[in-house]
């Protein structure tokens, strides 16, 4: 659409040029073909060649007898209108105008229509208004009038303290004098930090429905270009924006596009944004006082962030949007099923119980696969069964049915899974096992899932070694049953969690007494951006290395131990999961002590509780995917 309004605009200009061109250059061409020499006129109208004659000033456009035109000038004073009558040639005069403006005007009237016309395709090109041709360091800030989808604090769950925080200023703005008599000020800028999904852009559109008052937003990258100067008129027009519209609130999404420390990187950093955040500072707590204009900014990466852009008087708050608890996701998930007709099983307390560390936007997308999967059988109604399914898609992926494997390769599967289910129920610091499948999910032939019992808050040394246990638990099933010679690629993705797990361990959280209490971290990362960090010795890195290979070891050792003494139970699982395919923990227990299941055609499909995502063990030649609700090691540690 656009690049047909560019070429449409061209081709318009274009023949506009040609025809101007043309009446102009080529009309003044084929005057000058056609005029006459005074003398030579004179000498037609005394040979009685000359029918008429019209006198426009000095000008006189003659009309022959044999049909023909042409035009010559009168000399000053000359007395040609007596010759002409007195030769019997028809005279017209042309009454002459005291000023010549009209001339004027008239030449240079198709100029301006032209560079009218110019101007505007050229605005409606580039979207008119502020973003039109004379427009480019405009800001682009939005008013936000949400007349329709209108969002309030009732819609926002889960984050009860960042709510509070944010209502207060919302009160500030509607009753201003019950906190100015006692002396306090209005925050100049708030800046939400949280994880992706935790509901901070939400809490902003709350608050555009609860003030009453304008509500410009705009996102961080929206101030940068790649002209020097641009991002910085642009705020500099948003401020002016808001002051004009003042009180009001300004909400920045993603600031980090913009607000990222100075002088930071190699090279340095680039200099339009630099001046961008430098016009950002100087607006938001510069000598000028903003009254009224209220600054609320979102990020997940406040560690980029140049220092002076969060002191206060910029941002006097800084509040922690966090994934909630139980509580919070039992909220979340009553908001998000306002609209979803629920069947009588379905308990949403039940479902925040298996969901932890889940964010409000995952949980709306569990909500969402539930009402989905509902539809697509049929029914009137979500039942449990849907969200159990929906939660399942959500943590491990679409189940790959139709992908054809062969005898072996599910054999190979069902005891690498069941290696990892049976070291996770004997070691108690491990978290319950949630579910096994050997059924294909997402880039994974099976996996297990296992889940806290309750919100992880901190990590501890022993559940660290036994959960690295637990994730070389599959390699060493693969050894015991079919050889060494016969291990697959199947434990890549185990060997990255344990690596990563052991690397913090060592590394960062001081688990380590040959290491001891000092964060390496820095020195295998870099800090803010700096690729070098700073050195360690050889000698340091083989210790690092020894310490982390010792602790895998040692957890591959006790997987391996476990296994040979609980090989019954080994054997029961992993004959289990090749009949079953999906066992529930439930389930799992069950086929271990050698009971029947009750017959269900697929047990797997509708397990008897809920569970979360925390210990996601697998899987060939991918890397599994996973979040906790606990400490997880960062993957570069």
């Amino acid at each position: 659409m656009g690049n047909a309004r560019n070429i449409a605009f061209w081709v318009v200009l274009l023949v506009l040029i040609v025809t101007l061109f043309s009446l102009f250059g080529g009309g003044q061409q084929t005057n000058a073909s056609r005029t006459l020499s005074y003398s030579e006129f004179i000498q037609r109208v005394d040979d009685g060649a000359v029918a008429s004659v019209t006198l426009d000033g000095e000008k006189v456009e003659v009309q022959a007898k044999d049909g023909s035109r042409y035009v010559t000038i009168k000399p000053e004073g000359d007395s040609l209108t007596e010759r002409l009558i007195g030769k019997g040639v028809e005279v017209r005069a042309v009454p002459q105008q005291e000023s010549g403006f009209m001339s004027i005007l008239s030449l240079w009237m198709p100029f301006l229509i032209l560079i009218g016309i110019w101007i505007f395709f050229m605005n409606r090109m580039q979207g008119g208004g502020r973003g039109g041709a004379m427009g480019f360091g405009k800001s682009r800030a939005k008013l936000l009038t949400e007349k329709h989808g209108r969002v309030t604090f009732d819609d926002v769950a889960g984050i009860d303290e960042a709510k509070e925080e944010l209502e207060e200023i919302v009160e500030f703005l509607r009753n201003p004098q019950k906190f100015s008599r006692l002396g306090g000020k209005i925050p100049k800028g708030a800046l939400l930090v949280g994880p992706p999904g935790t509901g901070k852009t939400l809490l902003a559109r709350a608050i555009a429905g609860e003030a009453g008052v304008p509500f410009f937003t705009i996102s961080g990258s929206d101030f940068v270009e790649m002209f020097v100067g641009v991002g910085a008129s642009r705020v500099r027009d948003m401020f002016e924006q808001a002051k004009k519209n003042a009180p009001c609130i300004v909400f920045i999404d993603e600031i980090d596009a913009v607000g990222r420390a100075r002088g930071v990187g190699i090279g340095g950093g680039n200099d339009e944004r630099e001046q961008t955040l430098n016009q950002l500072l100087v607006e938001m707590d510069g000598f000028e006082a903003n009254e009224g204009v209220i600054i609320i900014a979102a990020t997940n990466r406040k560690d980029v962030l140049d220092p002076a852009l969060l002191r206060p008087g910029r941002f006097d708050r800084q509040i922690h949007v966090p994934n909630p608890d139980i509580k919070g996701r039992e909220k979340i998930l009553s908001v998000h099923a306002r609209k979803v007709p629920l069947g009588p099983d379905v308990d949403l307390r039940t479902i925040a119980r298996g969901t932890p560390g889940f964010s409000g936007a995952d949980l709306m997308n569990i909500v969402n696969e539930a009402a989905l999967l509902a539809a697509r059988v049929g029914r009137r109604f979500v039942t449990m069964d849907d969200f159990e399914n929906a939660k399942d898609k959500v943590i491990m992926g679409v189940a790959r049915r139709s992908m054809v494997l062969t005898p072996a390769q599910k054999e190979m599967t069902a005891y690498h899974e069941a290696g990892h289910a049976i070291v996770g129920i004997n070691l108690p610091k491990c978290d319950p096992v949630y579910k096994a499948t050997i059924i294909p999910r997402g880039g994974a032939l099976g996996m297990v899932v296992s889940l806290p019992e309750m919100d992880r808050l901190e990590f501890h040394k022993d559940e660290a070694r036994e959960k690295i246990a637990m994730t070389m638990a599959g390699k060493a099933a693969e050894i015991i049953k079919f050889g060494e010679e016969r291990v697959s690629n199947g434990p890549t993705g185990d060997i990255q969690q344990a690596s990563a797990l052991a690397r913090a361990m060592v590394m960062r959280w001081g688990m380590s007494d040959k290491v001891g209490n000092i964060d390496y971290a820095e020195a295998h990362e870099g800090y803010q951006g700096n690729t070098g960090g700073f050195s360690v010795s050889a000698e340091t890195k083989r210790l690092i290395e020894d310490e982390v290979k010792r602790l895998i070891d040692e957890g591959y050792e006790t997987a391996h131990k476990i296994l040979l003494e609980k090989n019954e139970d080994f054997e029961r699982l992993a004959q289990g999961l090749l009949e079953y395919e999906t066992l529930t923990g439930e389930e799992i227990t069950k086929v271990i002590a050698g009971e029947a299941l009750g017959g269900d055609d697929d047990p797997g499909s509708s397990p008897s509780h809920g569970g979360g995502l925390s210990n996601l063990v697998a899987i060939p030649k991918t890397k599994p995917r996973g979040s906790s609700g606990g400490l997880e090691p960062e993957p570069s540690a």
